[in-house]
């Protein structure tokens, strides 16, 4: 993974610095400023990863994948949700086989 999580911490910082800022100047802030909005990117984007993966197009696998991760992390941080918040979940789930995970939620 090299350099992944300094990547994402980067980008995650700066997602964060754009709260607030000018709409008219930023994409970041008008997606921070409309939850609505970046939940539906983040869904176009989830779509277009899966669609380079079902066509094995490696390096439309990645771009879409950026593309997720960059509008995955805007809705998170539009939605107040944060980071820690997500490593807590997955570390709770760590050890755990992922049937018995998935039988153990309320349906």
């Amino acid at each position: 993974m090299s350099g992944l999580p300094d990547v994402l911490a980067r980008l995650a910082a700066t997602i964060e610095a754009r709260k607030g800022a000018d709409a008219s100047a930023s994409y970041t802030a008008q997606l921070l400023a409309d939850p609505t909005r970046a939940a539906k990117k983040l869904g176009e984007e989830a779509v277009e990863t899966v669609i380079a993966i079902a066509l094995a197009d490696s390096d439309a696998i990645a771009a879409e994948s950026a593309d997720l991760i960059y509008h995955w992390l805007v809705a998170l941080a539009a939605s107040g949700v944060s980071l820690d918040a997500v490593a807590a979940k997955l570390e709770a789930r760590e050890g755990t086989s992922g049937l018995a995970e998935k039988a153990s939620r309320a349906t």
